[in-house]
């Protein structure tokens, strides 16, 4: 109370002091929601019991207590039903729902063709003795007699197999030998045409060149066994070399040239070789016609070269002096001494070889 107030009014303070709550207790919900729950269970079990057949209730019981076929003892051991089931006083693995085992009727095979290897049986072959009473039973000889005696009924199996493949891999040779040889008919044919339109080119290559319309006696062009062969000949009074050297004159190189020009078109190999005639090589020191002509077969090959001849074409180059003369009967012949430029003929095709023929084992 405050004193000394105007009106003397009475101030009242009022404090509230707030504790804990005593705890109630909940356990008793618990319980009773538990109590619910199994009561819910329980009804849900009685109905469904009563709404399913003997079938299903007997299919839920195999289902929470499995089958062991292979087992010795109950299974499903537990409650409430301890391995039976509801309708049933057997064990689950001994009434009707069980899984049996049992033997069942051997499987009908259908008819099936086997085909079976029919063993061969041979023969005998009658037993001949020499002089000394030794078996003749392994000579060849014989045994081929033997089996050619046989009936045509009676032939060895193996032995008509064997000669039928003879006769095929003949049959087989000869035909084969016949496309060969049209191959090579074909492939000769073409090369001699190939070559008769290049010896034509040439020929007119020197004949229309003015240069060289007098050099046209000095060169012969002709087909040969080993493809076609280009000879540049000395004529009296006319050489294609220097006398007694390797140097080729401004005629012989124009005509290198021309030559050139034609068989650079070519895919054939060439072979280049010098002859000389039968006169000594006067000279002088250890230089002698063998050393002559493998120079102006070398000096050929440098100008074909120079003209554009691709050097890998070049199969060889040799020196022949006199041991080849163009005119034999007068060896002196100014006609022996010359360079010659051949083509050589490529090798014909093959068919290629078919793979042997699998042979079945006896």
């Amino acid at each position: 109370m405050a004193k000394g107030g105007k009106n003397g009014a009475t101030i009242v303070i009022k404090r509230i002091e707030e504790g804990e709550h005593g705890h109630h207790g909940g356990a008793w919900k618990v319980a009773y929601a538990d109590f619910v729950t199994a009561m819910m269970a329980f009804f849900l079990l009685m109905w469904l019991l009563n709404a399913t057949t003997e079938e299903q209730r007997r299919g839920l019981a195999d289902y929470f207590a499995p089958t062991n076929v292979m087992g010795q003892n109950q299974t499903g051991a537990g409650q409430p039903f301890g391995g039976r089931t509801p309708n049933e006083s057997a064990q689950v693995t001994q009434n009707a729902g069980a899984i049996r085992l049992q033997r069942g009727p051997l499987p009908v095979l259908e008819d099936v063709e086997v085909e079976e290897d029919v063993p061969t049986v041979a023969r005998p072959v009658p037993k001949r003795e020499g002089p000394e009473g030794d078996d003749d039973e392994a000579d060849p000889r014989r045994v081929r007699q033997a089996r050619a005696d046989l009936p045509p009924g009676d032939a060895d199996p193996r032995e008509q197999a064997r000669q039928a493949q003879l006769a095929a891999e003949a049959q087989e040779a000869e035909a084969r030998a016949l496309s060969d040889a049209a191959l090579r008919a074909e492939h000769e044919r073409r090369e001699r045409a190939e070559f008769e339109r290049a010896a034509e080119e040439i020929r007119a290559a020197v004949a229309m060149d003015p240069a060289l319309a007098e050099l046209a006696k000095q060169m012969l062009v002709e087909q040969v066994p080993e493809g076609l062969r280009i000879q540049l000949v000395d004529a009296e009074g006319q050489p294609m070399f220097a006398l007694g050297g390797s140097a080729p004159n401004d005629r012989a190189r124009l005509l290198l040239a021309r030559v050139a020009q034609v068989i650079n078109r070519l895919p054939q190999q060439i072979a280049v070789a010098g002859h000389t005639d039968a006169t000594p090589f006067r000279g002088g020191g250890e230089r002698s016609n063998w050393d002559l002509s493998a120079e102006r077969a070398n000096t050929t090959r440098r100008l074909l070269a120079e003209a554009g001849l691709v050097e890998g074409r070049i199969r060889s180059v040799t020196g022949n002096a006199e041991r080849d003369l163009l005119v034999p009967e007068t060896p002196n012949a100014a006609a022996n001494r010359r360079v010659s430029i051949t083509l050589l003929r490529d090798p014909p095709p093959t068919t290629p070889p078919n793979p042997p023929a699998r042979t079945t084992a006896p």
